[in-house]
């Protein structure tokens, strides 16, 4: 089978899942796939600002936000944004009871707060060694994705002071605050749309629980051997670790790259 768009999940897929760099075999698949005319979107929870070193590889097309924001070069495919007056009610309710949250504009920004679970979270979710800038009160700027650290606990918390607000779980100790649902899977039917392209002739690989929607939602889904075990029930095919060029074992496995 021959695909015309690759969707790649970005952190513990296309970088080693223990150093957090792109590996060779990444690059390397990558540059085929366009080499070949595939088109290759990086579908991530990054902010757009985060994606530096991507676009140094050629890639154009960027889901962000865990699929908040799509953008093809300069151009904005899909874009969902929070009610300012909802993103001030949760950051003041965070601020009262010292919770972390994490603001995903072009740029990202955190409120302040940080333990050695939130540490963790951002290691291993944007690998991300160094705490990000504060956001500043009262900030204007559009928020595409609100995320909320804490564990059920904390999460019961918020769902009783804001009932009309969606909590989505994507890691252990990281939730999507959404007004209106957003996916990957939603990201990705825009970009289709926007290229005239069916989805029966899409592939993605993903490896955590905010992937799963992502691989059900294409023709083929690759799960990494590192994945969750949510990601790895829905997948088509379970490649090796993205430690173990995964990415590259992956794509000669089905001869999508030679």
């Amino acid at each position: 089978m021959t695909y015309d768009i690759v969707f790649f999940d970005v952190d513990g897929t296309l970088t080693n899942n223990q150093t957090g760099r792109i590996p060779e075999s990444s690059k390397r698949s990558v540059h085929a796939l366009l080499n070949q005319g595939t088109l290759v979107v990086a579908a991530t929870g990054r902010p757009l600002s985060m994606c530096e070193e991507l676009k140094k590889l050629g890639i154009t097309t960027f889901i962000t936000a865990n699929g908040g924001l799509v953008t093809h070069q300069d151009n904005v495919i899909y874009s969902q944004t929070m009610n300012v007056r909802t993103v001030q009610a949760i950051e003041n309710f965070a601020r009262q009871h010292q919770h972390a949250l994490s603001f995903y504009s072009h740029t990202f920004h955190m409120n302040g707060f940080q333990n050695e679970k939130i540490t963790h979270a951002l290691q291993e979710t944007l690998s991300l060694m160094t705490y990000p800038p504060i956001r500043q009160k009262d900030t204007l700027l559009p928020v595409h994705l609100l995320c909320l650290f804490g564990d059920e606990r904390i999460e019961q918390l918020y769902k009783t002071a804001f009932p009309l607000l969606q909590f989505k779980r994507w890691h252990p100790y990281i939730l999507n605050v959404l007004e209106t649902d957003i996916s990957k899977a939603r990201a990705i039917e825009s970009v289709l749309h926007y290229f005239h392209l069916d989805r029966s002739r899409a592939i993605a690989f993903g490896d955590g629980d905010n992937d799963i929607e992502m691989l059900s939602y294409v023709s083929f889904g690759v799960a990494m051997e590192n994945g969750s075990q949510g990601i790895k029930k829905v997948a088509d095919y379970i490649t090796k670790s993205s430690s173990e060029n995964g990415i590259e074992h992956g794509l000669k496995h089905f001869s999508i790259i030679p």
